[in-house]
């Protein structure tokens, strides 16, 4: 992990963390980070067997308090049961980490449009949902607060990706916007924005040349460091790498036709419909 932002001191323990997408790639990471500081977690995910797995894994690892929630947060009734179901065994919620999310590959008319529309329910909808329920305890609490796992995706159009890079644009503006409506309240409002990261994203996305894509990408566990530390010390903004973080001024910096000319390059399947 980058030296310019280090491990807080463990000052957070018997917090009580619910995570989303917390079965593999990033998710599962911030869950081992999470753990070790000794809190307990809610561990969100549709992969039932995955999800027991990490749970047993973190119990006996780490000590802590473990429950897996299997939900599927393409239904849109499922942040309401998720909330019902917390609030029904008395589980008072520190933290969120809205980290649940997927994309597609392809142009958006060739791609099916339910699965698209899927996309818009777990990353924007259901985040949406599950921290404006979530949200008005912490703040009468006055504790802790949010991390949202956007992408660099969000610093622009993405021809080839284009419900996916929309959805994480809303993420991070959703996330800036709070975090600014909250200053003052001792609340934590982080978006992170990593780029490109080793993980099952490529393949779940069907991402053509996702090997290349990642050849050079960070490891789901530096950017879930990287996240949690930036969250721990209040950052608004985490952006891991400074490739990505040069990357993403010089995206501010140049005239938008041509940045959609690039990502269009980058992105537009070459067997594209």
């Amino acid at each position: 992990m980058s030296r310019e932002l280090e491990e807080p001191a463990n000052s957070n323990r018997e917090q009580t963390v619910v995570i989303t997408g917390a079965s593999s790639g990033i998710g599962l990471e911030l869950a081992k980070c999470f753990a070790s500081e000794g809190c307990r977690l809610v561990l969100v995910a549709r992969n039932t067997g995955a999800l027991e797995s990490l749970a047993a894994e973190l119990r006996r690892e780490c000590g802590v308090e473990i429950r897996a929630l299997p939900a599927d947060l393409g239904l849109p009734e499922t942040p309401a049961r998720i909330f019902a179901e917390l609030q029904q065994a008395g589980v008072t919620v520190d933290v969120l980490v809205n980290n649940g999310g997927f994309g597609a590959h392809g142009n958006f008319a060739a791609l099916p449009l339910q699965r698209q529309v899927e996309m818009a329910q777990v990353n924007v909808t259901a985040l949406m949902h599950l921290t404006g329920l979530f949200l008005p305890g912490m703040i009468e609490r006055r504790r802790s607060g949010v991390l949202n796992v956007a992408s660099t995706a969000a610093f622009q159009p993405g021809p080839g990706m284009a419900v996916y890079f929309a959805t994480k644009a809303f993420v991070l503006s959703f996330g800036e916007a709070l975090a600014e409506e909250l200053a003052g309240k001792e609340l934590t409002v982080t978006t992170l924005c990593p780029g490109p990261t080793k993980s099952n994203f490529g393949k779940v996305a069907n991402f053509r040349g996702g090997d290349e894509l990642t050849r050079h990408a960070m490891s789901a566990e530096a950017v879930a460091r990287y996240g949690h530390c930036a969250f721990r010390r209040g950052r608004v903004l985490a952006i891991p790498g400074l490739g990505d973080r040069l990357l993403t001024l010089v995206v501010r910096l140049t005239p938008r036709c041509l940045v959609r000319k690039l990502v269009k390059r980058g992105n537009v399947p070459r067997t594209a419909a």
